[in-house]
């Protein structure tokens, strides 16, 4: 091999490892880049959506051949909640302005199967509850009584469409506070309405089990809340006219 030959092999070799120090370098400094601009407009604030306190707030539904429900307050709430969920509770404290707010009464629902079957009820609000910001996550503390049942979520977007999340299954004793990721196919904001934003809470869902569908069942509810992004909602114009006329 002639010298001239060695010599372009070496260029060639170390024009490549160049070459790759300078892509790694770039993408290393644009991923960090990135991480730096999502969290200086990313403003996550846990939001109480509804505290349960009020049953006269709520709706029940489930088909007439299947059953029928009954919804009420009964006092109490998780003990676990001041130490998991201390965050909204600082926030809520500070909103109501009580230090030592918690929460009264809990959410009660029980149905009375007519029938072992694919039955499923519905727990919902009297009217859809606006959220602000751009929600990521939503919560909840449920007593699921140990069952195979599914908790669902339903949600309406920006444009009004209904969606159901799965929250997770029932099989579990005493309180627990079970959450959902709010995927980005559902959407919560539409860029030519800067005033506007955010989604809607509607109720909440119960896919029974078929195998443990029948007598009695009870069902508890306490704080349903969401993490959302504030950053638009904190930093639109104040002077920028409202299109909710």
């Amino acid at each position: 091999m002639t010298k001239k030959r060695i010599t372009a092999i070496i260029f060639v070799c170390m024009t490549a490892v160049f070459a790759f120090a300078q892509t790694d370098s770039l993408s290393a400094s644009t991923e960090s880049t990135a991480g730096a601009t999502d969290e200086k407009y990313l403003n996550l604030e846990p939001v109480t959506v509804t505290d349960c306190e009020d049953a006269s707030f709520w709706k029940t539904q489930m088909m007439l051949d299947q059953g029928v429900m009954m919804i009420r307050n009964l006092p109490g709430n998780p003990k676990q909640k001041e130490e998991i969920d201390s965050r909204r509770l600082e926030q809520e404290r500070t909103t109501r302005g009580d230090e030592k707010w918690l929460g009264d009464n809990v959410l009660a629902a029980k149905v009375v199967f007519f029938r072992r079957g694919a039955n499923s009820f519905y727990i919902r609000a009297e009217k859809p509850i606006p959220i602000p910001g751009t929600s990521k996550m939503m919560s909840m503390w449920v007593v699921g009584r140990n069952y195979n049942h599914v908790l669902k979520v339903i949600l309406q977007d920006f444009y009004g469409n209904l969606f159901e999340l799965t929250v997770g299954k029932l099989n579990f004793s005493g309180w627990k506070r079970m959450a959902v990721s709010i995927p980005p196919a559902i959407d919560q904001v539409d860029f030519h309405y800067s005033t506007r934003e955010g989604i809607k809470f509607v109720g909440l869902k119960v896919e029974c089990d078929m195998m443990e569908a029948y007598g009695s069942y009870y069902i508890y509810f306490d704080d349903i809340a969401v993490e959302t992004d504030l950053y638009m909602y904190d930093n639109r114009d104040k002077d920028d006219m409202d299109d909710g006329w």
